[in-house]
């Protein structure tokens, strides 16, 4: 068996061998033991010793029976080989291999045809691309995707959406409808694929009115190629050169434009070696192509490519994008270039903002206005100027790299950088030689560009309204940036009519004009006589009722500045508070009415009020007086409310506010009557309001429960503690905030200074002092203070200054002592010292620091023997708690402000409103006691005609808050409407005329602010006395559907210069009435269910929800157009006032009678002459009494601008304290008044141009302390 083995391995390693080095040629025998090369030769050979070979047999292995070599057997012969044969299996692997180079040069030769043509790429992704869309149906989508953020859709609002749309359902807007996207469009949007759809080169926000006609529309880019024809070619050149040589290659339509695979492949190769080290280790650049690089800037996080992956997902987005039209790309690669030169990211300049495209670039950049550019280059024609435009396009095209960099510190290295564009340019043969050497001589200066241009003249006046409705959108979307919204893909729709928008605004801006505010019927006495036209402030808003909302119509104003005059201002808007106060008196009306009507008379014997508690005594003896059978609703209670009198008698003093003051008339002639609240409202008398405000804030102190008023007869009552400890935090805070703002802007070292300029230099107030503000000083510095101040006349000796020392250390002597002594209020003396060892501190630290000190120094208030100085305090507390409730029920019918005056001249105006908040009280009223929110965007249409797609709209939920009784809010609409036709707007009554002739019914409340802040010393000796603004106010209804405010303004101390009257906004109403009109009489304004539509010459009843006036509406007389034009219309004796025709709901229908007017004076008695002054009364200011007062009242800060924060708090004397002080008042602002009617005809109030001026009313004395009134 070994012998066969070895026999077996040489002929296995002969086969092997063969296998390697291929078979013996045919025909040449195998010798055995025979080199076949020896064979070859013919070489002779010699014998030699017979030994075994190997034989190579191709064709059988060895058998066990086949003869060994050498022996011959039987025979002695050997047998002859097989032929040689080729086996199969070698055939076949050739065959493969042919096939395999075949394959590989058909796959080569495709992928070579396929990037140049891209036929199956079109093909497939033109497939998919149909697959890819998206339709807009009714209601939320349940089948869209938001992008992330990125610079393009977070610009546009796209990737803020969601946000958006919670923030809208919390003010009840619901989708109306949104995109749906297709199911292809969804997974690869999850997949990370940017939305394919048609993208907007130019977007921005669009306001439109309640028509669709454009109040607003923000776009962009600013300047942009319209076409691709229109962009100059040598731009377009160039781009394509530096940027995607073969995008314009018109050889191959069907070529992706997403890709140049030689590029791509380089960069690819590149990627390779440096992602294996052998790379430079810079950037890898080279496969981006212009449509990824629109991907990369618009939809990559931050505009910028991250990784592998980004650069994947844009190559693919850009892919879907070129074939999303079809296979052929022509017009896709042509729209590429265009979108590039219009939108490509060219930094930020401050005054402008984000810099897209090369026509905005090159605005901003170098202040080159984008036509002139553009003519420039269609010349060719190569002038330095041609030169430097060229290169200053071409740097932009180039700083797109880094552009934040090169338009800004790298300006060198832009300049040098283009400089080498220009010439590879050249040497391509893009450009001439000519234009490379005049390009290069030219420096570029992108930093100094001049694009940002002035805004347009009266750009604030005429954009007030769409202003308004921007800082509502800011509002409703929760991005206070207007930069932003301007930039959003959104289009509003606004409850504005344009016609009437346009028509105020252009009446209001020609009001600057003597000769127009002539022709209005605004000047003369009264209006605006001989003041300046042009520094006069109108602001105008209009409102229309719907069903569950107000409607803004109109609200503009003239003031060229971005601060809304309507609704951003805090005005002193005069007696159009007496409007708030009557309703406030009405609703208490209404509370007494639900509280002592259900009461038999005998039970109302037994109730208990207050002498001081007038309107709950009248109401008790209302009931209690009332015939068995009569009727005790609430309308007949209402107007016996507004018939109750009161005096109009200026002679009383009032304690208000923490002080006396006392307040007069604008005509004397209401300073003797006894008036109705009617016509107090009328004539709009001052002190009927003065006394009606008396009885609403007693009404709150006493009547309600937990009142405080009766511990003021109980000096044993343990809250008399407590509100006296309150009155001393208070107080010492007022002072300590006068204080600290003297204070605080003074550096450390300037402090004690300061102060000891007002110190008398004298020995006892020096150590007062001295041991106050250094108490932890030595006697040595003691001594050293004394004789540095001391004059060498006063000195003292030693043993007196160490006995001093001792006497005023604030151990052995309060504060307050120390204060008396020193002549200084003590706490500003504690403040100087606390700011020495604490100079950074705060005014929160201030008033921690010093409750201890504020109780102290208002110690002796707390001894028994002191109950009359305690009183006061506590009622001034306790009036501070009524207003306080006064307050909440302003504030429930739209009052703006947080606080009021605690004084009775807040009936006056002096707490300030806003012509906004006056119209929505209107609207409460007009809506039967029902506040309903204030509409001024209807819808918000988003991202229109792209995937995501969503519009929004206000929502039906029904939002009205009913906070005023029906009954009494008719019972004011009833009132007012005497004042339009009786009273101080009456030259209104038949201002709106329809085509027909009839007249619509108005009502109103006209106010005159006038404010002024007088300083007063010792004595009563007036100082200083300073005019802050003057303003006149008509807020009105026209009918039942439309209501709002008019207001004039003068701010500043040119308001001297005017005396205008409230007349001044109620003509105005009368000019503007015409162009108002056409609105007014649309029959298709509002659709309100339960309201029926006016239509001219036809009085339709109120719906059953809306308890309102109705319009009343007759024909226009001789007179009553005469009155109309604003001529003065005599009016008879006894004639009655109605306020008119009411409408009653179906449930309570009771007539309510009008009183008669007051008997009239004969015609020969002074007091019948004519009324003293036009249209509305100016108030004479409150006067305070004239005694010294005890301690500095603070002055308040001259306002900067038209919203005037100022709120007067007039503080009463601290007993027991010494320092003389300085009081300031501001005037009391916004009375007026109309006129009693004398037997004989006369002009009524408000309308006579010839009346006298009045005259102030004398100011009173008092032994407490001077008013401060706003």
């Amino acid at each position: 068996m070994e012998s066969i083995r070895r026999l077996r391995r040489p002929r296995s390693i002969a086969r092997a061998l063969r296998r390697i080095l291929g078979a013996a040629q045919p025909g040449q025998p195998i010798l055995a033991g025979v080199p076949a090369m020896a064979a070859e030769q013919d070489v002779p050979l010699r014998e030699a010793p017979q030994r075994l070979e190997p034989v190579f047999d191709p064709v059988r292995e060895p058998r066990l029976d086949d003869p060994i070599p050498g022996d011959t057997g039987s025979s002695g012969m050997e047998p002859p080989p097989a032929p040689p044969t080729r086996p199969r299996w070698r055939r076949a692997r050739r065959a493969l291999l042919v096939l395999l180079l075949i394959a590989v040069a058909a796959a080569s030769g495709l992928a070579v045809y396929e990037s140049r043509t891209s036929t199956l790429q079109a093909r497939f992704f033109a497939n998919l691309a149909k697959k890819i869309s998206y339709r807009v149906q009714p209601g939320p989508s349940d089948a869209i995707r938001f992008p992330t953020a990125s610079p393009y859709d977070e610009r546009l609002g796209y990737s803020n959406l969601p946000n958006y749309l919670a923030k809208l359902k919390t003010r009840d807007y619901v989708v109306a409808s949104q995109a749906r996207m297709s199911p292809k469009m969804l997974e690869l949007a999850g997949h990370g694929v940017f939305a394919t759809y048609r993208e907007k080169t130019r977007a921005g926000l669009d306001i439109l009115d309640n028509g669709g006609e454009p109040l607003f529309s923000a776009r962009f880019p600013e300047r942009l190629y319209d076409n691709f024809e229109a962009a100059p070619s040598l731009l377009v050149q160039s781009l394509l050169f530096i940027e995607n040589r073969e995008l314009l290659d018109t050889t191959y339509p069907k070529r992706n434009p997403a890709v140049e695979w030689d590029r791509f492949s380089k960069a690819v190769f590149d990627k390779t070696l440096h992602s294996v080290g052998l790379g430079s280790g810079s950037r890898v650049a080279g496969g981006s192509t212009l449509a990824t690089q629109i991907e990369k800037y618009r939809h990559s996080p931050e505009g910028r490519t991250a990784s592998t992956t980004d650069k994947l997902r844009q190559m693919a987005s850009a892919t879907l994008r070129a074939y999303e039209d079809g296979e052929d790309t022509s017009k896709a690669r042509r729209r590429i270039v265009l979108e590039y030169l219009n939108t490509v990211p060219l930094s930020a300049k401050l005054g402008y903002g984000e810099v897209n495209g090369i026509g905005d670039g090159m605005w901003v950049w170098y202040g080159r206005d984008f036509a002139s550019m553009n003519k420039i280059l269609a010349t060719n024609a190569v002038t330095p100027e041609y030169a430097l435009v060229y290169k200053e396009a071409l740097s932009l095209m180039i700083a797109q790299r880094r552009p934040a960099y090169y338009l800004g510190a790298g300006e060198k290295d832009l300049e040098t950088l283009t400089n080498s564009h220009l010439r590879v340019l050249a040497q391509a043969g893009v450009i001439s030689p000519a234009l490379r050497d005049a390009a290069t001589a030219v420096v570029l200066h992108p930093a100094l560009g001049s694009g940002v241009a002035p805004p347009p003249a009266n750009t604030f006046v005429t954009r007030k309204a769409a202003n308004a409705v921007r800082n509502h959108l800011a509002n409703l979307l929760g991005d206070s940036r207007l930069y932003n919204l301007d930039r959003l893909d959104l289009t509003v729709k606004t409850t504005l009519d344009a016609d009437a928008q346009k028509a105020v605004t252009a009446a209001l801006r020609r009001l600057t004009d003597n000769e127009a505010a002539a022709a209005a019927g605004l000047t003369g006495k009264g209006m605006l006589g001989n003041g300046d036209p042009s520094k006069v402030v109108y602001s105008f808003t209009l409102m229309e009722r719907g069903d569950k909302v107000n409607y803004l119509r109109v609200q503009t104003d003239n003031y060229d500045q971005p601060l809304d005059i309507n609704e951003g201002a805090k005005l002193d808007l005069g007696s159009t508070a007496k409007l708030r106060t009557l309703t406030t008196y009405l609703d208490i009306v209404d509370q007494l009415h639900k509280r002592y009507e259900p009461m038999s008379k005998s039970e109302l014997a037994k109730v208990s009020v207050d002498p001081k508690d007038r309107l709950s005594q009248w109401a008790v003896e209302y009931f209690s007086t009332l015939p068995a059978g009569a009727d005790r609703g609430l309308p007949p209670m209402l107007h016996a409310a507004m018939e109750r009198t009161y005096s109009g008698n200026p002679g009383e003093a009032f304690f208000t506010g923490g002080g006396v003051h006392t307040f007069g008339n604008f005509s004397k002639l209401d300073d003797s009557r006894i008036l109705t609240v009617q016509q107090g409202l009328q004539n709009s008398t001052n002190l009927l309001f003065v006394r009606l405000m008396r009885d609403v804030v007693r009404y709150y102190m006493f009547q309600l429960p937990g009142s405080s008023a009766q511990l003021l007869a109980d000096a044993d009552d343990p809250r008399r503690a407590e509100y006296l400890s309150r009155f001393a935090d208070r107080e010492g805070k007022d002072f300590l905030a006068r204080f600290w703002n003297k204070y605080r802007v003074m550096a450390p070292a300037e402090v004690e200074p300061a102060l000891m300029q007002g110190v008398r230099i004298r020995a006892s107030k020096l150590a007062a002092v001295h041991r106050t503000i250094h108490p932890e000083a030595s006697l040595a510095e003691f001594s050293k203070f004394l004789h540095s101040y001391l004059p060498a006349d006063s000195e003292v000796d030693e043993e007196r200054i160490a006995k001093m020392y001792d006497q005023y250390a604030p151990a052995n002597m309060s504060l307050a002592d120390r204060g008396y002594v020193a002549s200084v209020h003590p706490l500003e003396l504690w403040l100087v010292g606390y700011l020495r060892t604490h100079p950074k501190a705060g005014w929160d630290e201030v008033t921690k620091a010093s409750v201890k000190e504020r109780q102290e120094v208002y110690s002796w208030l707390f001894k028994t023997h002191r109950k009359h100085a305690q009183d006061k305090r506590i009622a001034g507390l306790i009036e501070v708690e009524a207003f306080l409730k006064i307050h909440a029920q302003w504030k429930k019918m739209g009052y703006p402000f947080d606080s009021l005056v605690p004084s009775y001249a807040t009936t006056l105006g002096a707490s300030a409103d806003r012509p906004i908040a006056l119209a929505e009280l209107m609207g409460i009223i007009v809506n039967g006691g029902v506040r309903k929110p204030t509409q001024r965007i209807d819808s918000l249409h988003f991202a229109k005609d792209t995937p995501y797609e969503t519009l929004v709209k206000r929502g039906d939920a029904e939002k009205g808050e009913q906070v005023l009784n029906p009954d009494v809010a008719r019972a004011v609409a009833d009132a007012i409407k005497g004042v339009a036709q009786e009273g101080t707007a009456k030259r209104v009554k038949q201002a709106f005329v329809k085509q027909d002739g009839s007249v619509i019914s108005m009502g109103g409340k006209t106010g005159t602010g006038d404010q002024r802040f007088d300083v007063y010393g010792a004595g009563h000796r007036l100082i200083e006395s300073r005019y802050v603004n003057r303003s006149a106010t008509f807020v009105f209804n026209i009918g039942e559907r439309f209501f709002g405010s008019m207001t004039a303004y003068v701010h500043g101390p040119q308001s001297a210069n005017y005396d205008f009257t409230s007349a001044l906004p109620v003509q105005l109403l009368v000019t503007l009435a015409p162009s108002l009109m056409p609105m007014v009489e649309k029959q298709d304004t509002v659709t309100i269910p339960g309201l029926h539509v006016e239509r001219a010459g036809v009085a339709a009843p109120a719906g059953p929800t809306d308890a309102v006036a109705t319009d009343k509406e007759q024909a226009a007389t001789g007179d009553d157009a005469a009155a109309a034009a604003g001529d003065a219309v005599p009016v008879e004796e006894d004639a009655a006032a109605p306020a008119g025709d009411t409408a009653k709901p179906a449930a309570k229908a009771v007539e309510v009678p009008v009183a008669p007017k007051p008997a009239a004076k004969p015609a020969a008695k002074p007091a019948a002459k004519p009324a003293a002054k036009a249209a509305d009364a100016e108030a004479p200011h409150a006067k305070p009494a004239a005694a010294k007062p005890a301690h500095e009242t603070p002055a308040h800060a001259k306002p900067a601008k038209p919203a005037s924060e100022a709120k007067p708090a007039a503080k009463p004397a601290a007993e027991g304290t010494h320092p003389k002080a300085v009081a300031v008042h501001p005037k009391a602002a916004g009375a007026e008044g109309a006129h009693a009617k004398p037997a004989a005809p006369r002009k009524p109030a408000g309308d006579d141009p010839a009346a006298d001026k009045p005259k102030r009313a004398p100011r009173a004395r008092s032994d407490v302390v001077d008013e401060v009134l706003h």
